[in-house]
C-alpha cells in the first residue's frame, strides 16, 4: 500500500520505519525543510531520535499537496495544538475519499474535544472514509529499535481496524483491535495528567509507594471521566488505558514524566517546558480535564490538585498534603 504519514517527529518518524519494514510505500510529511533534507539524505532524524539511521525507503516531502495526495491512508502524528489547523489544509488537497488514523494523545483546548471529532469537523464528510486512534504503551524511541511493542487501533469501522493491522503488524510491532474509540483517546490523553504527577513525586523523592497510589487512583479518575464520557470500563484495563499509563508514567522516555520531574525539582513550568524542548501534552490536558470534570461533576481530586500545580501556583508540598488528607471512603466505590 500507499502510506503517508504527516509529522515528523520522534513517533511520526517511528512509526514510518515500522511501515517500510512492512512493504509499504511511504511519504513523511515535514513541514521543516532541514528535516526534510536530513531525513532524504542523511537518514536521520537526530533532533527526536539520536544516533538512530533510518532505511533509505523512509522517504520525506515538505509538499503536504503530495504527502495527501500520495497516501491511500493518512496517519496523522503532530501535536494536539496542530491537529484543527492540518486538517483544515488536508481537506483542500483531498480529492478522493481516505481512512485517517491518527496517533496524537490529548483533548483540544476551548473545544474539550477529542482528535477523532476534530478531524470529522474538518475534513468532509463525503472525504473520510473511516477515522481510527492508533495507541497503547509505546514510545517512539523503543519502537524505532524494533523492540517488542503492543498498541490498539480504535475505531468503529471494521475495515479500518484490518487495514492498520496490514500497515503496522509485524514481528515486533504487535496491533490489536479495540471499538471503543473513545475510551482509547481518553485513555491515551489523560494518562499524561498522571505521568506529570509521578514525575513531580519522583522529583520530591516522594518514593515508589506514593508512585504506585497515585498511579492506582489516577486510573480510577481517568475510569470516571472516560465512562461518563461514553467509553467502556473494560477499556482502561487494556492497551490504551493501563498499559500506556504505566509506560508513560513510569519511563524516562516519557516528556510528561520528566516535565513532572523538573517541576517536582523545583522548575517551574515555563522553565520545564524550555527545558525539554519538545511538547509535553499533558500540561495542556490538565486543563481541559479539569474542566471537564467540572462540567460533568467528576470527582479528580488528582487531577484538580496538578492543575492547581500547573495553573494557580499551588506549592508541590501543599499539593501532596492536599492528596493525602482527603477523607478515605471505600477504595473502589466511586467509579461512576
Amino acid at each position: 500500500m500507499k502510506i503517508s504519514v504527516i509529522g515528523s517527529g520522534s513517533w511520526g518518524t517511528a512509526l514510518s520505519q515500522a511501515i517500510v519494514d512492512n512493504g509499504h510505500e511511504l511519504r513523511l510529511y515535514s513541514r521543516n525543510e532541514k528535516t526534510k533534507d536530513e531525513i532524504n539524505t542523511e537518514h536521520t532524524n537526530k533532533r527526536y531520535l539520536k544516533n538512530i539511521k533510518l532505511p533509505e525507503n523512509v522517504i520525506a516531502t515538505s509538499n503536504l499537496e503530495e504527502a495527501v495526495k500520495f497516501g491511500e491512508v493518512l496517519v496523522i502524528a503532530v501535536p494536539t495544538k496542530a491537529m484543527r489547523e492540518t486538517m483544515k489544509k488536508i481537506n483542500v488537497y483531498l480529492n478522493i475519499p481516505k481512512y485517517i488514523i491518527h496517533v496524537s494523545k490529548g483533548l483540544e483546548m476551548d473545544t474539550n474535544k477529542r482528535m477523532s471529532e476534530v478531524i470529522e469537523d474538518e475534513i468532509d464528510s463525503n472525504l473520510l472514509k473511516g477515522v481510527g486512534v492508533l495507541s497503547g504503551p509505546s514510545h517512539a524511541e523503543e519502537l524505532v529499535l524494533r523492540n517488542p511493542t503492543v498498541v490498539a487501533i480504535a475505531s468503529k469501522n471494521d475495515e479500518l481496524n484490518k487495514l492498520a493491522q496490514e500497515i503496522f503488524h509485524n514481528k515486533y510491532f504487535r496491533i490489536y483491535v479495540n471499538k471503543d474509540i473513545i475510551g482509547v483517546e481518553v485513555g491515551g490523553a489523560l494518562k499524561n495528567i498522571i505521568a506529570v504527577g509521578c514525575g513531580i513525586i519522583d522529583g520530591m523523592k516522594l518514593g515508589d509507594n506514593a508512585k504506585a497510589a497515585l498511579l492506582t487512583r489516577g486510573l480510577i479518575e481517568i475510569t470516571r471521566l472516560g465512562t461518563k464520557l461514553g467509553a467502556k470500563q473494560m477499556t482502561f484495563l487494556g492497551l490504551g488505558g493501563i498499559g500506556d499509563l504505566v509506560v508513560t508514567c513510569t519511563s524516562k522516555h516519557s516528556r510528561n514524566y520528566n516535565c513532572g520531574y523538573l517541576i517536582g525539582k523545583g522548575y517551574t513550568l515555563e522553565e520545564a517546558i524550555a527545558k525539554l524542548d519538545m511538547v509535553a501534552e499533558g500540561v495542556r490536558t490538565t486543563k481541559v480535564c479539569y474542566q471537564l470534570a467540572k462540567k460533568y461533576n467528576v470527582y479528580m481530586p488528582i487531577t484538580e490538585n496538578i492543575y492547581k500545580v500547573l495553573y494557580e501556583d499551588l506549592s508541590i508540598n501543599d499539593c501532596a498534603k492536599n492528596l493525602m488528607k482527603n477523607v478515605a471512603s471505600e477504595e473502589l466505590n466511586r467509579f461512576e
